[in-house]
């Protein structure tokens, strides 16, 4: 498998993200969102544990231990400070090791370069679910999420989906959605 060097969508997705958390207001902070899993404080939780996973898959090789949610003072700060490190961890990659150097993700043993995408993924599809839940503009730059929306596509089936894929199935998307909502209704999220 070959696909681009997705190091720039990384540092781009996560500062959309930072902008939403920015975006926050207090009262916001315990509303519902579009993954039933958390609300709005959850999600920045487990947003900033992706941040850290990010960091840690790049110079371990693995995310054994890592943690599913982090605790936060400061969302804009803690979460800047947990993506500054994930990209001096990333820089450390040379393009061709990208596709060639494996490391060990919870969905298995992968190239770096799947890894990363689908951590991008994640960051998209959190993103959006933190976007609809407060009322922020849902709608990452299409360029950042063309790449992984095509990606995620070929690497995820869209049928029979269980078996330990942690994704509902696919949703059609709505007349005009945009590729980051596309993103989100593929991985089986709706507004």
């Amino acid at each position: 498998m070959s696909a681009p060097d997705l190091r720039p969508q990384l540092s781009q997705s996560q500062r959309w993200v930072g902008d939403l958390i920015a975006g926050l207001k207090p009262e916001q902070m315990h509303d519902a969102t579009p993954c039933d899993e958390f609300d709005v404080t959850q999600l920045i939780q487990h947003l900033m544990a992706v941040q850290e996973r990010i960091s840690q898959i790049a110079i371990d090789g693995n995310v054994d231990g890592a943690a599913f949610a982090s605790s936060f003072d400061d969302p804009v700060a803690d979460f800047t400070r947990r993506v500054e490190e994930s990209e001096a961890a990333w820089e450390r990659w040379a393009a061709e090791e990208l596709w060639s150097k494996t490391v060990t993700a919870p969905f298995g043993t992968v190239p770096g370069g799947a890894a990363l995408m689908v951590y991008v993924s994640e960051n998209l599809t959190h993103g959006w679910d933190l976007a609809i839940a407060t009322g922020q503009d849902p709608e990452a730059d299409p360029a950042i999420v063309a790449p992984v929306l095509a990606g995620m596509r070929d690497a995820l089936p869209a049928d029979n989906r269980g078996d330990g894929i942690p994704f509902d199935p696919v949703v059609e998307p709505a007349e005009g959605a945009g590729l980051t909502e596309q993103l989100a209704n593929f991985l089986g999220r709706s507004r």
